[in-house]
């Protein structure tokens, strides 16, 4: 896979995700994701593919005190940011394929919206699979197929006709795995047959369309494929192309659903 392929962003890229994408996208599922996999006060966890820590922060907060959150990405400027805003955590860098971690250390392996940019996704999933303990939780969150998230239909077609179709492939990325029954066969392959998937609503909610705009191409691997004057023309032909997703308000809003598959480890 390429660096956009793999969903891997810049220094400068990592501050605007964690500024502007995790309020907006990422902490309505995280805490749904806490909540759907009973994470409980003492337990260990695991966040693969952890970016900035925003769903480590949350499971950090249901085990507490006398629980442990470890949260393990390949990008060492999202673990910068992740060490920033949260230093109780233990931050690792590392990658999904191999987890550098015991057999059967976690009461439960989380990874939310990571699975998409891995090399081996199925060799990923066997690894979470060896990390958990017996009877543990293993749970995995992806976005639903870009169909069923009409703001970003609509913001990869403008992105495709304004900038080409690269810079709207890169956008389009994060939706590959929409499928129910291509995420399921993952599941499968990697020896865990009891997978099943748990749909979770969710909404996505940007201040304004200036900022829903900068966000998808400052926070996101678009921010080395498309200059400032190519980013200001995109706003103004966001303007009109994008107006239905505004609210009365102001603000940007819009259904983007996401598909929770949890399994137990053997």
């Amino acid at each position: 896979m390429s660096e956009t392929e793999r969903g891997q962003v810049s220094a400068s890229a990592a501050q605007v995700y964690e500024r502007f994408f995790v309020p907006a996208l990422f902490s309505e599922p995280a805490a749904k994701i806490v909540n759907a996999v009973g994470i409980s006060s003492g337990q260990m966890v695991l966040d693969v593919a952890c970016g900035t820590g925003v769903l480590a922060r949350a499971t950090a907060n249901a085990v507490g005190g006398d629980g442990c959150v470890v949260g393990l990405d390949v990008n060492t400027d999202m673990l910068s940011v992740a060490r920033e805003r949260a230093s109780g955590i233990d931050w690792r860098q590392g990658i999904a394929e191999q987890l550098p971690f015991d057999d059967n250390e976690f009461d439960a392996v989380v990874s939310q919206f990571g699975l998409m940019f891995f090399d081996d996704r199925v060799g990923a999933l066997k690894e979470m699979a060896r990390v958990t303990k017996p009877g543990g939780v293993i749970a995995v969150a992806v976005w639903d197929s870009l169909e069923s998230s009409p703001g970003y239909a609509a913001m990869t077609d403008l992105i495709e006709k304004q900038c080409g179709r690269e810079a709207a492939d890169a956008l389009r990325a994060p939706f590959c795995l929409g499928d129910t029954a291509k995420l399921l066969a993952l599941f499968e392959e990697a020896g865990l047959n009891l997978a099943r998937v748990f749909p979770l609503e969710v909404t996505a909610r940007f201040p304004s369309l200036a900022e829903w705009v900068h966000t998808d191409i400052r926070g996101w691997t678009l921010s080395d494929m498309i200059d400032d004057e190519q980013c200001e023309l995109l706003l103004r032909a966001a303007e009109d192309r994008l107006a239905r997703f505004v609210t009365s308000n102001g603000t940007v809003a819009f259904a983007s659903p996401v598909q929770l598959v949890m399994t137990s480890a053997d």
